[in-house]
């Protein structure tokens, strides 16, 4: 081969995947010391959430925005509750009416 050819850098033979054994990830390795560390923060963090009372953690926007959506879900409802079906059909189909016929199929055959 010379030193000209592009090529001559290139490997040769088949790809190899990882789910073929080829490459491997590496696992990390955890110091015991930290993790009985982290253990005993848990535990301390567990013990003092025992005694404390549940405290509410919720921005003042927060609280507002969860009232404003029950609001509406309430005004939703009363809205839907507020007719019948059969009063529901009725505007729907004079709704229908009032649109003009653009939308409709216009008549292909000129025989009839």
């Amino acid at each position: 081969m010379s030193e000209d050819d592009p090529y001559a850098h290139v490997a040769k033979g088949p790809l190899k995947l990882k789910g073929d054994g080829g490459i491997k990830k590496k696992k990390k390795k955890k110091d015991k010391e930290k993790l009985e560390q982290a253990a005993k923060v848990v535990n301390n963090d567990e013990q003092k959430n025992n005694e404390t009372v549940v405290v509410q953690k919720r921005t003042k926007a927060e609280l507002a925005f969860l009232k404003m959506q029950e609001k509406m879900q309430n005004q939703r409802i009363l809205e839907k509750a507020s007719m019948t079906h059969k009063q529901r059909v009725e505007k729907f189909n004079q709704h229908l009416d009032s649109l003009t016929e653009h939308f409709d199929i216009p008549k292909v055959s000129w025989t009839k």
